[in-house]
């Protein structure tokens, strides 16, 4: 297999353009899936973002979650409020600083998460099964190239 830096320009360039279509596309069908099924009222793309973060930096700020969600910390705090209110996020004062809050995620967050996860990992494993063997290798060997694409394109990889 070639090596991808001596691809052509425009052959990069088709392959950016179809995982810039393909990505969002197969997230928002995702999504809608999952918006159908879920018991409860469905976070925010950014909530569920947001708390995913928070459940993997239990004590995080919101400068720490804006910093790495690639948000601006204005809008993440708004999101804080939003899940605040809705009784998925606790803010809890730092006893140090009392101008610094640290997120933590509720249990009814943890249980209404896992089951966005659930029907996530439901609805595209029922869509894996209908693939060929090949297209299951090659969706295997691209999450690590997607996963390395990601940390090129995240501003902290600079």
């Amino acid at each position: 297999m070639p090596d991808s830096r001596d691809a052509s320009a425009p052959d990069t360039d088709r392959l950016a353009l179809a995982l810039a279509e393909c990505l969002p596309e197969l997230n928002r069908a995702l999504e809608r899936r999952v918006t159908q099924e879920i018991r409860h009222p469905k976070p925010s793309e950014a909530q569920i973002a947001l708390l995913r973060f928070v459940m993997r930096h239990e004590g995080a700020t919101v400068r720490e979650a804006a910093d790495a969600l690639l948000m601006r910390p204005n809008n993440v705090s708004a999101l804080v409020s939003q899940l605040t209110e809705a009784g998925l996020l606790e803010r809890r004062r730092d006893p140090a600083d009392k101008r610094i809050a640290h997120l933590h995620p509720t249990p009814r967050a943890r249980r209404e998460l896992a089951d966005v996860q659930r029907l996530r990992t439901a609805h595209l494993t029922r869509a894996l099964h209908l693939l060929t063997d090949g297209e299951m290798d090659a969706l295997g060997s691209a999450v690590g190239a997607l996963t390395s694409l990601a940390r090129h394109i995240h501003p902290a990889a600079d």
